[in-house]
């Protein structure tokens, strides 16, 4: 379907691009179970050095695995703890260059080194968060911030 070779351009034109095809690929479904499935696994190719592509669903006042790509994950995370925990507490993304240095991180995968977090928020309401990780520091910059915060908001069109 994708392949990461299939991205040719700059980041941001890269990440226009698997804008484009989230919203082809989720065009039709109403369905957010499949569609935060379906985004997880086009991040997962889409991104190069990353080991942990998923989603965390707010229930009950705390973020619950839901749809990912990677290791098996940690399956509940109290709002302020940890990265997604913070994230879904500031409601802004989060993005952490040495997971090692921040405090009270939560470690499901050892391997991940660096973070980003980005809330998912619709109609101003936290829904859940996209978590990112990478078996390599500083792996994420600015521009793959605004990248995957477009993509969440066009994905909460769909969810």
């Amino acid at each position: 379907m994708f392949h990461k070779e299939d991205y040719a351009g700059s980041k941001q034109e890269n990440y226009q691009m698997v804008i484009k095809q989230l919203s082809a690929l989720l065009e039709g479904e109403s369905d957010s179970v499949a569609n935060l499935s379906n985004a997880s696994a086009l991040l997962n190719q889409f991104l190069a050095d990353v080991n942990w592509v998923g989603f965390y669903l707010l229930k009950s006042e705390e973020l619950v695995l839901g749809p990912f790509q990677g290791l098996p994950a940690c399956v509940r995370i109290p709002i302020g703890k940890g990265v997604c925990g913070t994230a879904a507490q500031k409601k802004e993304t989060i993005r952490v260059d040495d997971v090692h240095l921040f405090p009270g991180h939560i470690a499901c995968d050892a391997a991940s080194q660096s973070e980003i977090v980005v809330p998912i928020l619709k109609d101003g309401q936290l829904i859940g968060v996209l978590d990112i990780d990478s078996p390599i520091k500083n792996r994420f910059d600015e521009n793959d911030q605004e990248g995957l915060e477009q993509f969440v908001t066009t994905l909460v069109n769909y969810i």
